[in-house]
């Protein structure tokens, strides 16, 4: 089927399944969440046959490390489902409600965005993620992950298509498999209402430079954490190497350390010691030098996204120059700022243009089940509509309904009746 097909069936589907109820909406859920339990072990044979080629293909390491679809990757997947079950349905909310006048009532109403097409690189855990996520906000999806996922991306798609076939509009979800079939959804406007790209800054520049249809940018993930002069240095250790080693593929883990110069001499020497334990490489301005060694930094590592066990380290001046650099070099991600002082951490967060700021606390937390969300379609980097992990809330919009009784416009316009604007809500 070519692809306009697809996009046609999605937007039929995605009609009807607007007004899906949330029961039906969450028995959908549910039969997803045991199918895929069920059907385990055929899917990591089938993530197994990626890996083989990933490893043939020789694919970079930290792409195989988001390739790979273990059981533990399955139950995670599995409990953002059961999360995502508990949430309100978020379509229907009376966002706010006002009386015009007598008998003459606005309301402003979440409703779902329609159809989703979304790109994605590697990680079949999002497949699962943004695909329930689609469901629960009413959502028709078409999904194009990358070719070295191809297997595990295929039975995970049939398997969520199958379970929900009872309960959902035919056409809701759809995978799309081929290069080209990109360049083709970027023209589909008529069908396609929102496009989520997931991977390096380039693409995403390239996917918005290349349709008409609105794009939640998620651009790279150059995330700091900033060491002030007055953090307790256990606390600063132990969150600098949670946010660049817990887990470093992802787009949430730190690559650049800035150190207060007050504490550096104290601090420095602690944090290279617990990161030569995690074999994490270090690079550092000159005043870093002079305290470990280390690796000499370039301009290029401020605005590098490493996905590696590798991290950029510079002594800075103090808040200021860290707030600066951040907001220069930064991609307006995730940034955290390690201080006992709460009038800094405030500055910090307040001035830090970034869709996440944090305080005392790993930058991995930036994530759409850590957040409560169930999971995510992405983190948007963008100012307007979404920012931040993209849950149910970033993939619903709103419409206004006016219910009146007979009610024209000419009786305002003349003077004969009078607007009251009332809240009702």
């Amino acid at each position: 089927m070519e692809i306009s097909q697809k996009a046609k069936r999605a937007k039929q589907a995605s009609i009807r399944l607007a007004g899906v109820k949330a029961e039906v909406k969450n028995k959908a859920l549910i039969e997803i969440a045991e199918a895929i339990e069920k059907q385990k072990e055929q899917i990591i044979a089938a993530n197994k046959k990626d890996l083989i080629a990933a490893e043939e293909n020789k694919l970079p390491w930290p792409l195989v490390k988001r390739l790979k679809f273990d059981e533990k990757k399955i139950n995670e997947v599995c409990a953002g489902i059961e999360s995502l079950i508990k949430l309100d349905d978020p379509v229907g909310k009376i966002l706010s409600a006002t009386q015009l006048d007598d008998g003459l009532e606005l309301f402003k109403v979440s409703c779902p965005i329609g159809v989703i097409g979304v790109i994605f690189e590697s990680r079949p855990d999002a497949l699962v993620q943004i695909s329930t996520l689609c469901l629960k906000s009413g959502n028709a999806v078409l999904l194009k992950g990358g070719s070295e996922a191809a297997n595990t991306n295929k039975i995970l798609a049939r398997l969520i298509e199958q379970a929900a076939k009872e309960y959902l509009p035919e056409g809701w979800i759809q995978l799309l498999e081929t290069r080209e079939d990109v360049a083709e959804m970027l023209k589909l406007d008529e069908y396609i209402d929102l496009i989520v790209p997931r991977g390096s800054n380039q693409f995403v520049k390239y996917i918005m430079d290349n349709t008409n249809i609105a794009v939640l940018g998620h651009s790279e993930g150059i995330c700091h954490v900033y060491v002030d002069g007055d953090a307790d240095v256990e606390m600063a250790v132990k969150i600098t190497v949670d946010s660049k080693c817990q887990y470093v593929a992802v787009c949430n883990a730190a690559e650049t350390l800035l150190v207060d110069e007050k504490i550096a001499e104290k601090f420095l020497p602690l944090l290279k010691q617990k990161l030569d334990e995690k074999n994490c490489e270090i690079r550092g301005c000159e005043k870093t030098r002079k305290i470990i060694e280390v690796k000499e930094a370039t301009e290029e590592d401020w605005r590098t996204e490493y996905l590696d066990l590798i991290l950029s380290i510079k002594v800075v001046g103090g808040l200021d120059e860290a707030i600066e650099h951040i907001n220069s070099y930064g991609s307006k991600h995730t940034d955290a700022i390690v201080t006992g002082d709460k009038a800094r951490a405030e500055k910090f967060m307040n001035l830090v243009d970034s869709a996440c700021v944090f305080w005392n606390c790993s930058t991995r937390f930036n994530d759409g089940y850590r957040f409560g969300l169930g999971a995510e379609v992405g983190i948007s980097t963008n100012k307007i509509h979404a920012r931040g992990p993209v849950g149910l809330e970033g993939l619903m919009i709103y419409k206004w309904k006016l219910i009146g009784n007979g009610q024209t416009v000419e009786e305002y316009s003349s003077g004969k009746k009078q607007f009251r604007h009332k809240k009702i809500k």
